[in-house]
């Protein structure tokens, strides 16, 4: 059984040359860097603080300058998207869920909640997370907002993330508007969209498609395995959207 606690020889294999041409990044030590993002999955799946880094995985200084570094730089994204091979097109489901925000991840400097994608919503303070996943419920990219933030307020933001080539978008109710069905349709895409009870004319559905959309609820419980991920601690969005992105590419790898 491989060990979830360290990036096994498949992931880095895949991993390494992402790293090694992204310009932001210098390996230097092939194998410092792989325990750098063994210290980083540490974190990531104990949901401890960052002084509590065993002291064997790195200076836990000088390894959240390096993500934090990572996360400004976009390295994560690009790993995210490196270890994207072949999606699964033949449709594609979207959705959100809502993560709670400890208290410390409030008071960023020189900075405010809403630029932070932090707000409260009936379940507190939170972040949402607005995601688009494959037909198989591997994740192709996501969008962060406050947790008070609508489903539809996101939905042709995340549209223009989709990959060309997609046949349907898969969504629940809460996506149900004429103005996102016509924009799904305007890409080719048929709308797998159950109507609202109280339309004045209601439209079919595509129950066939629709019954796999439990695999983007399934991506969301596979992402709060994570304890960094289920409870927010970051203070600034792109720091909790770089433990996403290294999630997300953990996923396609898996």
């Amino acid at each position: 059984m491989a060990n979830r606690l360290e990036i096994g020889d498949e992931e880095w294999s895949v991993i390494y040359p992402i790293l090694v041409g992204h310009p932001s990044v210098r390996v230097g030590n092939q194998a410092a860097c792989r325990e750098f993002l063994t210290a980083v999955l540490w974190i990531l799946r104990s949901g401890g603080q960052w002084r509590l880094l065993p002291e064997p995985l790195g200076n836990w200084n000088s390894v959240f300058k390096r993500f934090s570094r990572w996360c400004e730089r976009g390295v994560w994204e690009a790993v995210h998207r490196g270890c994207v091979h072949w999606p699964d097109l033949q449709a594609v489901f979207m959705d959100s869920t809502v993560v709670r925000a400890h208290a410390c991840a409030a008071g960023a400097a020189r900075s405010c909640a809403g630029d932070e994608a932090l707000g409260r919503s009936r379940g507190g303070f939170g972040t949402k997370v607005h995601a688009i996943t494959d037909a198989l419920g591997n994740p192709l990219d996501f969008i962060l907002t406050g947790g008070q933030e609508s489903d539809i307020g996101q939905a042709e933001a995340l549209l223009e993330l989709t990959p060309e080539g997609a046949e349907a978008l898969g969504a629940d109710k809460g996506y149900d508007s004429d103005r996102f069905v016509s924009a799904i349709q305007g890409r080719g895409m048929e709308a797998v969209i159950p109507p609202r009870t109280n339309r004045v004319e209601p439209r079919g559905c595509n129950w066939f498609v629709y019954r796999e959309r439990h695999l983007i609820e399934c991506f969301f419980g596979k992402i709060k395995h994570y304890r960094r991920i289920f409870s927010r601690f970051e203070k600034l969005a792109r720091n909790y959207g770089g433990f996403l992105r290294f999630v997300s590419a953990l996923i396609w790898l898996r």
